[in-house]
């Protein structure tokens, strides 16, 4: 009896699709009706099992009620909700953990990375065997000058520390086979940042150039301040340089006060000295903020292992539309995650 209920559960459960696409989506009521029908007609072209996992970052707006009336109209579309507010990266992460595909895309809901690449993505990944494919940006003339600059400034530092590895001007949209999201999972990062995380794995890839659009409706989510938060989490996740940086700060300020010590003592001798308070000031003030920034960098990572010693989830999810149906078991969709 204990069997035959067994054999009767599992054959309840859906074979896994091919295909995910996970969407992380935040006040988005204005944009995700025009990328569902953007969308939908070009997964359904390719005569393929697929999913559409969109994480509902607890969203404020009308949000939830359009994708619960999208999802009567479309019942391959998955709905995610989180509890509260997490940000990007976490949406992203239950996205990718919780993704049923043997290949798992991830693309925002603003359009501005074109759904009509993912074909060919998934293609090149069957055809070539890779793991990973990314799409890399030919063309950012929509951006404005200001992000343009910026966002050459973070690729080229994080290619300095990441390495060549890491393809120039590739976001989020970006293919994973099912290995590759599995040793992502696998992985126990706290905040992780998947620009950095995906090629320090090492497997094989290909990239998909596209030309960048503009956002199809609303406003963007990426504010400078979240964008500057981005840049810190990538370095200090990602490398003990700054640590390195406070040293060698550290070091010059000593080696420049050595200097004026020695020059101020043969003044000394010399008897040519003046008093002068400028040169004392600056000296304090150059000394203060060297001591500053040092202090804060050592704080920034100390901040990290506080948080990641208290092991507090970075998430938590409200409701799945996939627990509904009982297609997956509750050890396999924790409603919480570290």
């Amino acid at each position: 009896m204990h069997n035959a209920a067994v054999t009767a559960d599992q054959a309840a459960v859906p074979p896994a699709p091919l295909l995910s696409v996970v969407i992380p989506i935040y006040n988005e009521q204005e944009a995700l009706p025009l990328t569902v029908q953007r969308l939908r007609p070009i997964l359904d072209s390719l005569d393929i099992t697929y999913e559409v996992v969109g994480i509902d970052d607890g969203s404020t707006d009308a949000t939830p009620q359009i994708m619960h009336k999208l999802r009567q109209e479309w019942p391959e579309l998955r709905i995610v909700r989180f509890a509260r507010n997490s940000g990007h990266q976490a949406a992203l992460t239950a996205g990718i953990h919780r993704a049923f595909g043997q290949y798992v895309v991830s693309i925002d809901a603003d359009l501005q990375d074109p759904p009509e690449k993912i074909p060919e993505m998934l293609s090149l990944a069957r055809e070539q065997g890779l793991d990973i494919v990314y799409g890399v940006r030919g063309d950012r003339n929509t951006d404005t000058f200001f992000k343009r600059r910026t966002a050459g400034g973070y690729y080229w530092l994080m290619r300095k520390l990441v390495g060549k590895k890491m393809p120039a001007h590739a976001g989020d949209f970006r293919l994973l086979s099912r290995a590759a999201v599995d040793a992502l999972k696998s992985l126990p990062e706290h905040q992780p940042v998947y620009r950095l995380l995906v090629p320090w794995l090492g497997f094989s890839s290909g990239e998909v150039v596209y030309d960048r659009e503009e956002r199809v409706a609303g406003s963007t989510k990426y504010p400078l301040s979240k964008m500057l938060r981005l840049a810190l989490d990538s370095i200090t996740n990602f490398s003990a340089a700054p640590l390195r940086l406070a040293t060698w700060l550290g070091a010059g300020s000593f080696l420049i006060c050595f200097v004026l010590a020695v020059y101020t003592t043969v003044q000394y001798v010399a008897g040519a000295t003046v008093p002068g308070w400028a040169s004392l000031f600056i000296a304090m003030l150059f000394l203060g903020g060297v001591q500053l920034i040092c202090i804060g960098l050592l704080g920034e990572y100390v901040g990290r292992i506080y948080s990641a010693a208290q092991a507090r989830p970075a998430y938590f999810v409200g409701y799945d539309s996939a627990d509904e149906r009982n297609t997956v078991a509750p050890s396999t969709a924790p409603q919480y995650v570290a």
